[in-house]
């Protein structure tokens, strides 16, 4: 059964909205001085192109995701967690709505959308 319902608290989705490209993601940004956690309620979207970063560590909320991690490809689903070393080369795959938590090294890996953009897409 596909999952609708967002397990991600009120308290976590009052958090700033992280200004995400991907079309069918969104996230919310708990920032630190030195690292980002983001909640990601990620739709079926397919590939997400291969990159690399600094450091990540996430984990499943709920849902499924084919990482593939410095050429190894990996499924993880509700309750597996991932690690991704700095540097190192990834895309992912999803193919039904998933939900993840995300710890990032980089502290600006993801900016805050603005209010302003906000604003606009109401109106």
């Amino acid at each position: 059964m596909p999952t609708t319902k967002s397990p991600f608290h009120k308290t976590i989705t009052s958090l700033p909205e992280a200004d995400i490209a991907f079309k069918g993601v969104k996230g919310w940004l708990s920032q630190s001085k030195d690292h980002q956690l983001v909640f990601m309620d990620i739709a079926p979207i397919g590939e997400v192109a291969p990159h690399a970063h600094g450091a990540q560590w996430g984990i499943v909320v709920d849902g499924e995701m084919a990482l593939t991690i410095g050429g190894k490809k990996h499924v993880f689903r509700k309750g597996d967690s991932y690690f991704i070393p700095k540097g190192t080369v990834h895309s992912a795959l999803f193919t039904k709505r998933t939900f993840v938590i995300d710890f990032f090294a980089d502290k600006n890996r993801y900016k805050a959308k603005k209010l302003e953009k906000k604003l606009k897409m109401k109106n």
